[in-house]
C-alpha cells in the first residue's frame, strides 16, 4: 500500500510556480480532473465514458478568475491509495493522487572547459596519436577548413581528394556573407556525407568524420571574426587493399596474358574505386578490339573485410570466343546495298574484329544524310574452333530519310549587291548515294543556272566524283564574264568526320566565256570569247587538329593546272602553279597564334592570252581583309583592276579567348598584306596593307567569323572599311 498527499493549496498557489497564466489554469484544469469533486463525481454515471465536457466544471466556464481562487478540498495524508486489479477495466480506474515536487531544484552546473588536444589511439595496431591541436589545416573558403590530424599512414591522395572534395562542395558552391550558423550546419551535414563517400573511394573504410560549426578565434583577412565557420578534421584511417581478385573466365581467351595485363589491379594494390571503373573499362575496351564480338562483362562486386582491411574483388568476365569480320549485308540493298557498305567500312573480311570499326562504320553511314536510324546487330557466321577465330557478320538495318530537299537564300552584300539562290536536290536518285542537284542563282553581279551530279563514296570511302555543268554570268570590279562550263572532279576528302592527313582531287574542265576587257593604254578593248580546256590536281598535307577552328599543326597544298586557251585567232598555252601554307600554335591556354603565306604564278603566257577571269587577284575575306574583293594589284587607267601573272599573301593573328559565353568568344586581331604583279615573278610594284579586328564565336558546328578591316595604303576607290562575315576561321 502506497501513502502520498499534500497540504492544503489553492489553484492560485499552483499558478505562481507555472511559467504564464494560461499553462497554469489548463495545470488547474487537470488537478481537478485528478482530485475529483465528490458533488460531481456523485452526479456522473460511472458506467458511462465521460466525454470533455462533461469533465470540465461549471464554474470553471462561467468564471475562471474566481474557480482559480477556489480553495481544493485538503486531503488527508492518511488516505490510502488504491491499487487497481489487473483485469479491472479502464473506464473504471480510480483517480491517483501525485504528489506536487515542490522542495526539488536543479542546481546549476558549470560549462566543461574544452580539452587542448584529443587523441585517438589504435591499441591493436600501435598507432601513434592523432593530435588534433598539430592538424594540418587546408582552407578552401572563408567558411570552410579541412584538418588533417593523422601523421601515420600518411594521407597518401590527400591533394586530388581535396581538389574533388572542393568541386562537390555544398558550402563551397553556395558560399555567401549572409550565412547563418543554422544555414551552414544544413549543409556541413550534406558535406560530411560527402567527404565520408569521397574517403571510401579512395579505400578508406574505416575513416572518421568530426564536424564542428562555429565562430573562429582567428579569423581570415577576408572573413570577418563573427562569420560562422565549418571544420572537418579528416582521420582517413588505414587505407584497404586488393585481396582475392576473381575474373570470371578471363583465362579461357586466348588472349589472356595480354587482357590480364590490360587490366592492372592485383592483389595487393590500393583499392580505389574510380580505377577500377577505369580498369574495367579498359579490360572491356582490350576485348572489343582483339576479337572478342560477344565479350560480357558483370557489374563488380567489392566484398570488405575489416579484420584484414582488404576486399575481394569478383568481375565476372565471359569472353565467350575470339572473331574476324565476315561480310556487311542490308536490309535494303536497294537503297543502300551491303557491297557499298562494306566499301566504306574501314575493314576487309578475314580482318580481326574491332568495336572500334563497327562503330566507325554506323558514323560512316549516318554522314550519308541518307538514313533516319542505323541498327548494326553482330551476328555470328562460324563458331570458333580451338585456335581458328569465329566469322562475325554485321547485319545493317536502315531507316531511310527524306531525300528531297529544296533551298533558298536571301542576301545582301556591299560587294555583290543583292542575290537570291535556290536549290533542289534529290541525294539518292541514282543508288548508291548519287545525288543529283539544280541550283540557281539571281543577283546584282550574278546570274548562274546549273545541274550537279555528284556521287559520294565512290569506289571507297570520302572518294567523290562529281560532274557539273553550268552558265554563268558576273560582273565584279575586275571583269565582266559570261560563262558556259563543264567540269568534272574525282576527289579523296578530308572531312570532319574523319580528317585525313592527306587529301588530293583530280580534274579536268572545259569551257568557253565571253568577256569584257578594260583599258589598255587609254584604249576601251572590246568583249573577247576565249577557249579554254584544262586538267588540274591538288594535294593537301595537314596535321593541325581541326578543320574548321585549328590550335595547332600546319597545313601545305599544292595546285598545278595546265590549260590550253585559244582567242582572236591566237592560241595559248600555260600552267598555273599555287601553294599554300598555314601555321597554328598555342601560345597560352587562351592564346592561339596563327599565320599564313600563298604563292602563285602563271607561267607561259602573255596577260592578254588569259582570260581576265583566269587572272590573280588578291582583296577580300579570305585574302587581304580592308580591300574589296578582287581589287589589290594593278589597276588600269580608269582605276580598274587588270589582275596579274603572279601572287603573294601573307596574313598573320592572334585568337584571344576572352572567357565570355563559357569560352565561346574570341577576339582576333589581324594584319594582312598582298602584292599582285602583271609579271610571272612578283616585282612588289603594288603592295597593300590592311589590318583590323574580329570576333569568333564557337558553335558546335564551327567557329562564326566577323572581321572588320580598314585599308593602310588605300586607293582613292577604297572604303575606308569592310566587313567579313563567314562560318570558320579566316585560314
Amino acid at each position: 500500500m502506497v501513502r502520498t498527499g499534500f497540504p492544503q493549496r489553492t489553484a492560485r498557489d499552483w499558478i505562481i510556480r507555472w511559467p504564464n497564466r494560461a499553462s497554469a489554469l489548463a495545470l488547474c484544469a487537470g488537478l481537478q480532473i485528478l482530485l475529483g469533486s465528490a458533488s460531481d463525481a456523485a452526479a456522473q454515471d460511472r458506467q458511462t465514458t465521460p466525454n470533455l465536457e462533461d469533465l470540465i466544471p461549471d464554474s470553471a466556464v462561467e468564471n475562471p478568475e474566481d474557480w482559480a481562487t477556489e480553495t481544493l478540498p485538503a486531503v488527508p495524508l492518511d488516505q490510502d491509495v488504491i491499487e487497481p486489479e489487473p483485469d479491472t477495466p479502464i473506464s473504471e480506474v480510480p483517480g491517483a493522487i501525485v504528489p506536487w515536487p515542490t522542495d526539488i531544484a536543479i542546481e546549476g552546473f558549470e560549462p566543461l572547459e574544452p580539452e587542448e588536444e584529443v587523441v585517438f589511439a589504435d591499441l591493436e595496431t600501435d598507432a601513434p596519436d592523432i593530435a588534433f591541436a598539430d592538424a594540418e589545416i587546408e582552407r578552401l573558403g572563408d567558411n570552410l577548413v579541412l584538418a588533417f590530424p593523422q601523421k601515420e599512414p600518411p594521407f597518401t591522395e590527400r591533394g586530388d581528394f581535396v581538389d574533388r572534395f572542393a568541386a562537390l562542395s555544398t558550402i563551397e558552391e553556395l558560399e555567401s556573407d549572409d550565412e547563418s550558423i543554422a544555414q551552414l550546419g544544413a549543409r556541413a551535414r550534406s558535406d560530411e556525407d560527402l567527404l565520408a563517400n569521397l574517403l571510401r573511394v579512395y579505400g578508406y573504410y574505416d575513416g572518421e568524420i568530426i564536424r564542428s560549426v562555429g565562430v573562429e578565434e582567428s579569423p581570415t583577412e577576408t572573413s570577418a571574426a563573427t562569420d560562422p565557420t565549418v571544420r572537418f578534421d579528416i582521420i582517413p584511417g588505414p587505407r584497404y587493399r586488393y585481396g582475392a581478385i576473381d575474373l570470371g573466365n578471363l583465362d579461357s581467351a586466348p588472349d589472356y596474358a595480354s587482357l590480364r595485363e590490360t587490366f592492372a589491379i592485383q592483389s595487393g594494390d590500393f583499392l580505389q574505386s574510380d580505377v577500377l571503373v577505369q580498369q574495367q573499362f579498359a579490360l572491356d575496351e582490350a576485348l572489343g578490339e582483339t576479337g572478342y564480338a560477344f565479350a560480357e562483362i558483370a557489374a563488380p562486386r567489392l566484398l570488405i573485410d575489416h579484420a584484414r582491411s582488404e576486399g575481394d574483388l569478383t568481375l565476372t568476365v565471359q569472353p565467350n570466343g575470339k572473331y574476324v569480320f565476315g561480310e556487311v549485308t542490308s536490309d535494303d540493298p536497294q537503297f543502300l546495298s551491303g557491297e557499298h557498305l562494306g566499301s566504306i567500312a574501314r575493314f576487309e573480311p578475314g580482318d580481326i574484329y574491332q568495336r572500334s570499326l563497327e562503330l566507325d562504320l554506323r558514323r560512316a553511314i549516318a554522314a550519308t544524310s541518307l538514313v533516319s536510324s542505323i541498327e548494326i546487330t553482330p551476328r555470328e557466321v562460324s563458331a570458333p574452333n580451338g585456335d581458328e577465330p569465329g566469322i562475325v557478320a554485321l547485319d545493317v538495318g536502315l531507316t531511310p530519310a527524306k531525300l528531297r530537299t529544296i533551298s533558298g537564300a536571301i542576301g545582301y552584300g556591299a560587294e555583290e549587291g543583292v542575290r537570291v539562290q535556290a536549290a533542289w536536290e534529290h541525294r539518292n536518285l541514282f543508288p548508291p548515294e548519287g545525288m543529283l542537284r539544280v541550283r540557281a542563282i539571281l543577283g546584282t553581279r550574278e546570274q548562274l543556272g546549273g545541274v550537279t551530279f555528284r556521287k559520294n563514296n565512290f569506289t571507297g570511302r570520302d572518294k567523290v566524283l562529281t560532274l557539273d555543268t553550268y552558265a554563268r554570268a558576273v560582273d565584279t570590279e575586275a571583269y565582266d564574264a559570261n560563262t558556259v562550263a563543264v567540269r568534272g572532279t574525282f576527289e579523296k576528302l578530308s572531312t570532319l568526320l574523319f580528317q585525313k592527313p592527306f587529301s588530293w582531287g583530280l580534274g579536268a574542265e572545259i569551257l568557253a566565256t565571253d568577256e569584257r576587257n578594260r583599258v589598255f593604254e587609254g584604249i576601251p578593248l572590246p568583249r573577247q570569247t576565249y577557249f579554254i580546256g584544262s586538267v588540274f590536281a591538288r594535294g593537301t598535307v595537314d596535321t593541325s587538329d581541326s578543320l574548321l577552328d585549328p590550335t595547332t599543326g600546319y597545313r601545305l597544298t599544292g595546285f598545278v593546272s595546265p590549260e590550253f586557251s585559244q582567242t582572236a585567232g591566237r592560241s595559248f598555252q600555260y600552267v598555273r602553279l599555287q601553294g599554300d601554307a598555314s601555321y597554328y600554335r598555342r601560345a597560352s591556354d587562351r592564346i592561339v597564334l596563327a599565320g599564313r603565306l600563298r604563292a602563285a604564278t602563271i607561267q607561259g603566257a602573255e596577260l592578254f592570252g588569259i582570260a581576265p577571269s583566269r587572272r590573280l587577284y588578291a582583296g577580300g575575306g579570305s585574302s587581304v581583309r580592308g580591300y574589296g574583293y578582287e581589287t589589290v594589284g594593278p589597276r588600269d587607267e580608269l582605276g580598274q583592276p587588270l589582275g596579274g601573272r603572279s601572287l603573294v599573301e601573307a596574313s598573320i593573328e592572334a585568337r584571344i579567348q576572352t572567357g565570355l559565353f563559357d569560352d565561346s568568344l574570341s577576339v582576333v586581331p589581324f594584319f594582312d598584306a598582298g602584292a599582285v604583279s602583271i609579271s610571272p615573278t612578283p616585282d612588289f610594284r603594288f603592295v597593300k596593307y590592311g589590318a583590323g579586328v574580329g570576333i569568333r564565336y564557337l558553335t558546335s558546328f564551327g567557329p562564326i567569323r566577323v572581321d572588320v578591316g580598314t585599308p593602310l595604303n588605300p586607293e582613292p576607290t577604297d572604303s575606308p572599311v569592310a566587313v567579313y562575315v563567314s562560318l570558320g576561321q579566316a585560314f
